[in-house]
């Protein structure tokens, strides 16, 4: 089972256990990036980062925290720690706060949610599908980022 349902989720938040989304692709100015979402507990509280990255795996290269930031000046400080890596965007103080903060600001949906670095294996689908701009691999539209994001 790759996707948590809600009461796992929400576990795995208590227990002090990050979650991702992979969102799927983004382009502008002629460039291809793609972004996931991460919900990290941190101090009684919980965090929305939005990562943006360049698109620059391959069939045998997944890892996307290795890849460089899709803009680069807004990431500027991203290689001086990994854990500052992202853009921040919320701050909560419960799980499902910080799922319905990552809801409306990404757009990314309860029943994908996956374990930390379990976005490196979506991300590996989208690539062996041939990086599809419509929808995920499983025919799944991708999901609708506010504006601005």
């Amino acid at each position: 089972m790759r996707y948590l349902t809600e009461s796992l989720l929400v576990g795995a938040l208590k227990e002090g256990r990050p979650v991702e989304q992979f969102l799927g692709p983004v382009a502008a100015s002629g460039r291809s990036g793609v972004s996931y979402v991460e919900i990290r507990p941190v101090r009684g509280s919980y965090e929305v980062y939005v990562h943006t990255v360049e698109d620059v795996g391959h069939e045998s290269f997944f890892d996307l925290v290795e890849f460089p930031p899709f803009d680069a000046d807004a990431d500027a400080d991203a290689d001086a720690d990994e854990e500052d890596f992202g853009r921040l965007v919320a701050t909560v103080q419960d799980p499902l706060s910080a799922l319905a903060a990552a809801e409306e600001v990404t757009g990314s949906v309860r029943e994908r949610w996956i374990n930390e670095t379990m976005a490196h294996d979506e991300y590996a689908d989208f690539v062996r599908a041939g990086r599809p701009l419509s929808a995920s691999p499983d025919g799944q539209p991708w999901p609708c980022r506010a504006p601005g994001n």
